[in-house]
This record gives structure tokens, C-alpha cells and sequence, in this order.
């Protein structure tokens, strides 16, 4: 008996290998950042720790994913505890009532986010439970579809946050928030999707999505693909695969994509420099690739995939990405955000992570 617990002892020391690169080292670093995030004062205005585009949602997508890689038979703390700070603030139906500090067009633009973060996330672990939408999810759709915009340039889309911080924040992130709206909507139930009142707002989401995507930055424009793999009708097959060309012909030689790539951005004159390829970029761009059903017998993501896996911190398990608009102090909060969403979007590449 002694030498079967130290068998399993010495089995939980030992990171799961994924062919070059360790599956329990990510979780792990994954796992230190959300309990760094949830001591932050910053990431609990609200009262519960936030969710947020760089680290929040990358880890609730990836977790569940490692999880069944690792053959952990349970969700994470923090998983259990990101999740029910959603579900108790579905409640909340007005931005003020949600962060007291943030004043003015601000507050709906975070609260526009933060509706549309939540309905994804919930829709999500609805659906990886294999049950329909819980009363939490259903009052997290209402709440976003309330939040839609009804008229102007803007119809069918929302209000975003904008603190002119890319990919997520800057004023065409918008749209990046609406394909979000999008890709929740298709994780929910047929039979919600076919409620007369949803097919109405998806169709004004639709129109929002098609008019604007010849503008946006590639980056947006995959999680548009991605939405479209989810939502029946949201992009018709020839635009879909005009995306996925875009994408490849975008592939640098070593199997990376690298930032610049994944634009046009806006100029960031304190951004460090980016050169090369990038594992956000490139963690983004296979999984994505992956999710449109592209195999891993296809050269060209064998190479991205060889790619991440050479890229891997080998101590630390994290993939390595600076911010794209100044420079942060080394271990800071602010400078691991880029880091975090590498790490998620490529172990979600590398583990072929189908979400839903």
C-alpha cells in the first residue's frame, strides 16, 4: 500500500507530457495566475473577482480542456469560483449596480462586456455539463440581449470596453465583443436559438457582423470564423473560408503567425517590440484553424504545432507574449496578461480542445 501511495505521489510530481510539451505544467501556471488575480484589488471592484478577456476567459475555456488531459475528475476552485461570481451577478441588470467606481459611457461599455463574458461562460459550462441553459444562463442571455443596440451605425452590436489597450479594448473591439455574443448564442440549446424573439436579435447581430468585417483586424475576424462554426447562418461558407485563407497565407515559415499578422492595429509608439512569431497569435490562430476542422495531419499545422510546442517555458509551463501597448514591470500583474491568454489558447491548440 506505501508504495502504491508513493507511486501516485511521485505519478502527480511528474508534468503529463503532450508529445514536447507538458499539459500539468500550463494547468499549473494557469491555476497560480487565477490565485494571484483573485488576491488583485483591481480584479474585485465588483465585489467578485473578474473575468477578464486576457486571463479570466482564456482560463475558463482551457481549464476544462486540461482537466480532461490531466484526467482530473473535478473543476478547479478557481474555476468554481470565476463561475458562480457570474452566476450570482446575473442579477445585476444595470451598470451602476455592477461597479460602483466606473462612471459615465464607461460603465456601459464594461457592463456591455461583461454581459456578453457572461452569457458566453455560462452557456459554455452549461453545455459541458450536457444539460440545457440553467436559470443563470437564461437570465445572462436576457441580460445581453437587453444591452443590444436597436439603432445607428452600431445595430446589433454593443457597447464594449474601450481603454485603448489591444487585442480587446480599443474601440474596434466591438465587434470582437459581438462575435463573443455570437458564439454564445450558438453554444445555447436549439430550441433557444429558435425562439422567435432570439432569431430576431441574432439576425440584427448577423447584419452587424457581415457589414463590418471587411474592416477588422484579422484577429477579430477569427473569432467571427469561430462564432460561425457555432451559430447555424451567421457566415455563409465562401466568407468562412476566405477567413481560413486569409489565416494560412498569414503563416510565417518557422509555423507561427506572429502579431502584426493578426492586424491592422493601432500604433502603440510604448509597445516593446514584436517581432517574429507570437505565441498568442499563433495559440489563437491554430486553435481556431482546428475548431474550422483542419486536421493535424495538414503540414501547415503540423508546423504550428510544432511551433508551440518548442515555445513552452519548459520551468514554468507558460507560453511567453508582451503587451501590445507599453512596457510593465517584470512580474507584475499587468505584464502577464498577454501570457496568460498564450498559454490558454495554445494548450487549447495543442489538446485539438473542441469547446463545447
Amino acid at each position: 500500500m506505501l508504495r502504491r501511495i508513493a507511486a501516485l505521489l511521485a505519478l502527480a510530481a511528474t508534468p503529463a507530457l503532450c508529445g514536447d510539451w507538458s499539459a500539468r505544467l500550463a494547468a499549473q501556471y494557469l491555476d497560480s495566475r487565477q490565485k494571484d488575480w483573485f488576491a488583485w484589488p483591481a480584479a474585485n471592484a465588483s465585489g467578485v473577482p473578474c473575468v477578464s478577456c486576457h486571463t479570466g476567459v482564456p482560463y475558463l475555456l482551457a481549464r476544462p480542456v486540461l482537466r480532461q488531459a490531466l484526467g482530473e475528475t473535478a473543476p478547479t476552485l478557481y474555476e468554481a469560483v470565476l463561475l458562480d461570481g457570474l452566476r450570482a451577478t446575473v442579477i445585476k441588470t444595470n451598470a451602476k449596480d455592477l461597479f460602483r467606481d466606473v462612471k459615465g459611457p464607461l460603465a456601459d461599455q464594461v457592463f456591455g462586456a461583461q454581459a456578453i463574458l457572461t452569457a458566453l461562460l455560462l452557456a459554455l459550462d452549461d453545455a459541458q455539463r450536457g444539460g440545457g441553459l440553467t436559470p443563470e444562463a437564461e437570465k445572462a442571455f436576457e441580460r445581453m440581449w437587453s444591452l443590444q443596440i436597436r439603432d445607428g451605425k452600431a445595430k446589433g452590436g454593443w457597447h464594449w470596453s474601450d481603454f485603448d489597450l489591444d487585442p480587446w479594448e480599443t474601440p474596434e473591439s466591438a465587434y470582437y465583443g459581438a462575435a463573443l455574443a455570437a458564439l454564445a448564442t450558438g453554444v445555447a440549446p436549439a430550441h433557444y436559438q429558435a425562439r422567435p424573439e432570439i432569431r430576431e436579435n441574432v439576425e440584427a447581430l448577423t447584419a452587424y457582423l457581415r457589414a463590418a468585417q471587411s474592416t477588422q483586424p484579422l484577429h477579430n475576424q477569427l473569432i467571427l470564423l469561430w462564432a460561425s462554426l457555432q451559430l447555424s447562418g451567421l457566415l455563409p461558407e465562401p466568407d468562412r473560408n476566405a477567413v481560413v485563407n486569409e489565416v494560412w497565407r498569414k503563416q510565417q515559415a518557422d509555423g507561427g503567425w506572429t502579431l502584426e499578422s493578426l492586424g491592422p492595429w493601432r500604433k502603440h509608439p510604448e509597445a516593446p517590440p514584436a517581432t517574429g512569431s507570437n505565441s498568442y497569435a499563433t495559440g489563437l490562430a491554430a486553435f481556431t484553424l482546428e475548431q474550422a476542422g483542419v486536421r493535424r495531419s495538414d503540414a501547415r499545422m503540423s508546423r504550428a504545432l510544432a511551433w508551440l510546442e518548442a515555445h513552452q517555458d519548459p520551468q514554468s509551463g507558460y507560453w511567453a507574449a508582451e503587451s501590445m501597448n507599453k512596457p510593465h514591470d517584470a512580474g507584475s500583474m499587468p505584464a502577464q496578461f498577454m501570457r496568460d491568454a498564450a498559454t490558454g489558447f495554445a494548450s487549447l491548440a495543442l489538446l485539438q480542445g473542441k469547446i463545447k
